[in-house]
């Protein structure tokens, strides 16, 4: 709608410095230290949404970071659209990799560099921006409610105990969320799921402390070498992963659906000089979309053990760490994959070590169905703004909680995101497109417009 564009295109310079005040709070969940700046980050959320003309606006405490809720209803009768989000962040090590300071956004070649850019400060704060776009229009066509978590890259382990007390509070009739990628701006896409997580940090241990590598070097087993062993036999000569009924309820897809998924437009090369990589690693059999997409992998994510400061020390570990991720695809669930993994490392650790395994957060894959009406109001929006059709893809991410939505709230979920592959999400040097940012302002009113419509 020409009012729409009119009102975004007066306000945009101050729709990005209200992003820019965002960013700068480094609302880290994951570091206790930071547990002021969650609560400030919080509260700004809120007033930004009040601001933006919700009725009301509440912060609410968890057990852990708070969750900050928001609605406007227009019509009892009307339907009614729950907006989720999260204003948490990633940590920013390896601080010495970042050009710029993570929590002082920096604007170069049309992008902002910062923590939390993409994901999701800059992508949920699109929806309070279309929010207001359509209040100060008078154009809000149907109910908006806004879940706005600060836990979301530790798990949203309070948030589903928050959904079973508030049942009522958030009744909507579908969730939406921009916290996924498309393939560009030139070729908008859908996701129309992501993948799920399991998550686990195993320890290694072998000697009751460490030991002087050349008086016991060759004697006692070394608690990396045993850890480096293990995790290399994790996957095989076709880089399947070796653990026992890993795939064993992995949904595959019929050749039509694959060759349906492959249709989107990938440069294999260009992929290759973006990620600085002379070739690329993966599942024998499977495309660069399918691996990323519809089937399943495990990842080592960090590794650590022994002495690694400046300068040498010649030490045998008494212990070895690391930190191991599953992706998971429909059919598998993500606390059996667990069990397997976990009961695999111990099955597999020599007897000169012991292994110790312990779970962290996890949640199962989800698919929204593209012949629904959510699904369709949501492709009838990217029609509107960018003038073409969305290409439907599966998200390699994961968003644990979407299972929980369906469970608890029946609510089904769209993904909606403006951001790229290549923002560098959970990386130094995150960045979002302001392009991008503002085709998502521009987007999301046409969502609720068509829904309001189509429902």
């Amino acid at each position: 709608m020409q009012v729409w564009k009119q009102y975004q295109e007066q306000h945009k310079e101050r729709f990005l410095e209200e992003l820019l005040a965002l960013l700068r709070v480094p609302s880290i969940s994951a570091k206790p230290e930071n547990k002021q700046d969650m609560i400030t980050c919080a509260e700004m959320v809120k007033e930004s949404l009040l601001e933006a003309g919700v009725q009301k606006a509440e912060v609410y405490p968890t057990a852990g970071h708070p969750i900050v809720y928001g609605e406007i209803m227009v019509n009892a009768s009307k339907p009614t659209v729950l907006v989720y989000g999260h204003y948490d962040v990633q940590p920013v090590e390896p601080l010495e990799l970042w050009d710029t300071p993570p929590f002082e956004p920096t604007i170069r070649d049309g992008k902002i560099y910062g923590r939390g850019t993409a994901d999701d400060k800059g992508q949920f704060y699109m929806h309070v921006k279309a929010l207001e776009t359509m209040v100060k229009t008078d154009s809000v066509p149907l109910n908006i409610k806004f879940l706005i978590e600060g836990e979301e890259e530790v798990g949203s382990s309070n948030l589903g105990t928050f959904m079973q007390e508030n049942k009522e509070l958030l009744k909507a009739d579908v969730v939406l969320i921009s916290d996924t990628s498309m393939i560009s701006l030139d070729t908008p896409s859908l996701d129309t799921g992501v993948r799920g997580l399991s998550y686990i940090e195993v320890e290694v241990t072998g000697p009751n402390r460490d030991l002087h590598s050349g008086v016991y070097g060759g004697a006692v087993a070394n608690p990396i070498t045993i850890l480096a062993q293990m995790i290399a036999s994790l996957h095989d000569e076709n880089n399947h992963v070796t653990i026992p009924g890993f795939y064993d309820d992995v949904q595959v897809l019929s050749n039509e659906e694959r060759v349906l998924l492959n249709k989107a437009p990938f440069d294999e090369q260009e992929y290759k000089d973006d990620l600085g990589v002379k070739e690329l690693w993966g599942e024998k059999g499977y495309t660069t979309l399918e691996r990323t997409g519809i089937r399943p992998t495990l990842e080592l994510n960090g590794i650590w053990g022994g002495y690694t400061g400046e300068g040498s020390k010649t030490v045998l570990p008494a212990k070895a760490n690391a930190k191991i991720s599953a992706r998971l695809v429909p059919g598998q669930d993500h606390e059996k994959i667990t069990e397997l993994i976990i009961n695999h490392l111990q099955a597999i650790a020599p007897p000169y070590v012991t292994v110790k395994a312990t779970p962290h957060h996890g949640g199962n894959p989800y698919v929204t169905p593209i012949d629904s009406v959510e699904y369709k109001a949501a492709e009838k929006a990217i029609e509107a703004s960018f003038g073409k059709s969305p290409i439907p893809l599966r998200g390699g991410g994961s968003i644990p909680i979407t299972s929980l939505f369906e469970s608890i709230l029946n609510c089904k979920t769209i993904f909606l995101g403006f951001g790229l592959d290549s923002d560098n999400l959970h990386s130094p040097n995150e960045k979002y497109n302001i392009e991008n940012y503002y085709k998502g302002i521009e987007t999301i009113p046409y969502f609720h417009k068509f829904y309001a419509e189509m429902k």
